[in-house]
């Protein structure tokens, strides 16, 4: 029997500032601080100025709008398949055919397959890159190309390059001290660009081994097709996927929003809805996983921890994986929980050989409050299950003393995984 049982640090990146040199930041935290691989978890608005990762993800939005609009669909562009040659023939049968509109073309990624992107976002992870200038389309109606982002001053334009710097650095020095570097998901209006930041760095630092994990919240409505879009993404371009899959933890204001602006609500209905969409985003990727095993491929391409406090979802990600045949061995599979929480599925599972990791968030109280509420928010019924604890920890002490030892040490070899 093997046992993994990992720290994971969040960190709080937040008071970086331009001309921050590497050596200040804390990370070397994670490093050692596990048998193997750490994992530290940041967020991306507090690398930089959070309107920006508004701006960035309205242009997102408005990208796929018009484009949908062109193929008359619904959906990310990757979906449809349509080439470089379609877009062309578009516009040409609307009198379209104009110098910028062909450097518009030139710079639409595709690969075999169509279309992956309007714009290049390989770029995005540069330190050169202009928001500006880059998402411009061409308008149909007047042949003219037209923004779909406001001007950005210069120095807005800085305070995006200084963010992509510091992520830059972030991931970097993760990949030389054998950390992995898990991007929080935040609320649905940053979300688009902090996916599209993410899986660019993926997609430059994951061409060996998982390094970068996005997250996915999955009391969104849309979680299952963004997980799939990404995927599909991590194929065709052939780089590392790595995902954590959590409830969510802004559903309150996430609804509050919604109503306020008019706008759909992009929370499910209910636990029930959440839990189902949580459950069949892990099998696609548990499926996907086995596909590239039974193919020969290295089944690590797709990495998956599964963050959750509950257990239903806990004993349906072992079962998968046994029905699937994914072992613990196979290092594709991670489960994590938090310091101080439900203590009673984190060691079994490690116990069992499987990979668990404890979250442990740290920093000023005032600034670590905030984070650990929504978390109790996401687990309602965490009250439950610390009474749970209790009765467990009750029932060893009392094992114990019956037995005389009062200091126990599971029986097996616990090597890390």
């Amino acid at each position: 029997m093997n046992t993994k049982l990992k720290i994971t640090k969040k960190q709080n990146f937040g008071k970086l500032s331009k001309g921050d040199d590497a050596k200040y930041v804390p990370k070397r935290v994670a490093e050692g601080a596990t048998f193997g691989t750490g994992i530290t978890a940041i967020k991306l608005t507090a690398l930089g100025r959070p309107q920006l990762l508004l701006q960035l993800s309205e242009v997102i939005s408005r990208a796929r709008q018009y484009f949908e609009e062109l193929v008359g669909g619904d959906g990310n562009v990757l979906n449809y398949h349509k080439t470089i040659n379609d877009l062309e023939k578009y516009y040409v049968s609307l009198g379209i055919d104009n110098k910028e509109v062909k450097n518009f073309l030139k710079n639409v990624t595709s690969d075999k397959e169509g279309i992956l992107h309007l714009f290049p976002w390989t770029g995005i992870v540069n330190d050169e890159f202009q928001l500006s200038d880059t998402f411009r389309v061409p308008d149909p109606k007047t042949g003219q190309m037209r923004r779909l982002i406001s001007q950005i001053p210069p120095k807005e334009e800085e305070m995006f390059r200084n963010m992509i710097r510091r992520l830059n650095t972030i991931v970097k020095t993760a990949e030389e001290l054998d950390v992995r570097i898990m991007v929080d998901a935040e609320q649905t209006y940053f979300q688009p660009a902090i996916s599209r930041i993410t899986l660019e760095m993926m997609r430059k630092y994951n061409k060996d081994k998982a390094i970068v994990f996005n997250t996915y919240q999955c009391y969104l409505r849309e979680a299952f097709r963004e997980v799939t879009t990404d995927l599909e993404q991590a194929k065709r371009q052939n780089f590392y996927f790595g995902a954590k899959l959590v409830r969510g933890a802004y559903m309150e204001q996430e609804r509050a929003r919604a109503e306020a602006l008019g706008y759909p609500d992009p929370i499910n209905a209910n636990f029930d809805a959440t839990t189902d969409m949580y459950h069949k985003t892990l099998t696609e990727c548990l499926r996907r996983i086995k596909i590239l095993k039974d193919c020969g491929e290295d089944a690590k391409k797709i990495g998956i921890m599964v963050a959750s406090h509950n257990e239903d979802t806990v004993r349906y990600a072992i079962q998968k994986m046994k029905e699937i045949g994914i072992s613990p061995e196979d290092k594709v599979i991670c489960f994590g929980q938090l310091l101080g929480m439900c203590d009673y599925i984190t060691f079994p599972l490690g116990q069992s050989g499987y990979s668990a990791y404890k979250y442990i968030p740290y920093g000023p109280v005032q600034e670590v409050l905030p984070y650990l509420s929504r978390r109790a928010q996401e687990n309602k019924g965490v009250l439950q299950k610390i009474r749970k604890e209790k009765r467990l920890l009750l029932a060893e002490i009392f094992r114990r003393m019956r037995t005389g030892q009062l200091f126990y040490k599971p029986k097996g070899n616990y090597v890390p995984i």
